[in-house]
């Protein structure tokens, strides 16, 4: 069944004022009186809506669900600023595997430069990928995107989370495989968790210091080396085993 995001309140009747979505619903879709789809408001709970009128782009609200399909713990993705648009990519799937914000940054090592208005334009498509991301693998939350200019803005929020990761390849060429696991295991529901990504480049020494006196942890994603833009599909995947599935 569809699934829609609706930026208001659970009141009957429903109506649709968002354009994109109207156009969606009734331009692409064809819905009309008597269809029914999923709406998720700003309280995160889904609910099954029956269209009343279909030029008036109303809805009569027919039942709460109870689904819920978010992870135990909230994790952010933060990466460096990376080349292309694999950033768009990487807002995707993260989407699909639960983070509940993508965060990027201007790391040391970043060879593209982003200014504020090309951060302006980023954003705009990026929250246009997650909101369809998040309809599409039925989530009861739309991540948030935050595309930091300074990485001084950045560093400052570091304290905001109750565990920090930083995925470092010098880490898992070393054979580092325990720390994750073993932070992982001791998660508790309803904690904030950041990663951390290098941009192609990797991260610094500089940035690697500055993210431990945060309190950061560094951490091996296994025995093999992943790109920037992968590497973040597999700590979400991880997260997502040990806190959902080996329970």
């Amino acid at each position: 069944m569809q699934q829609y995001f609706v930026n208001s309140g659970a009141e009957n009747p429903v109506t649709i004022t968002d354009k994109d979505t109207i156009k969606h619903m009734f331009n692409v879709m064809r819905l009309t009186e008597g269809d029914e789809v999923v709406l998720v408001f700003n309280d995160h709970i889904k609910r099954l809506a029956k269209v009343l009128d279909s030029a008036a782009h109303s809805f009569e609200i027919v039942e709460e669900l109870s689904d819920n399909v978010e992870l135990p713990v909230e994790v952010t993705i933060a990466s460096g600023f990376p080349k292309g648009d694999k950033l768009e990519f990487v807002a995707q799937k993260v989407t699909e595997l639960g983070a509940v914000a993508l965060w990027a940054f201007p790391a040391d090592w970043s060879v593209v430069k982003w200014d504020g208005k090309k951060l302006v334009k980023r954003k705009d498509k990026l929250d246009k990928i997650v909101l369809g991301a998040a309809e599409q693998s039925k989530r009861n939350v739309v991540p948030s995107v935050t595309l930091f200019e300074k990485k001084a803005d950045f560093l400052k929020v570091l304290a905001d989370f109750d565990k920090i990761f930083i995925a470092y390849e010098e880490s898992a060429k070393v054979g580092e495989q325990a720390v994750l696991a073993r932070e992982l295991a001791q998660v508790q529901a309803g904690q904030k968790i950041l990663f951390i990504f290098g941009p192609e480049g990797g991260i610094s020494p500089a940035e690697i210091e500055a993210f431990e006196a945060a309190g950061a942890l560094k951490v091996g994603l296994g025995p093999r080396i992943m790109r920037a833009e992968t590497a973040p599909f597999y700590a979400l995947s991880a997260v997502s085993y040990a806190l959902e599935l080996a329970k």
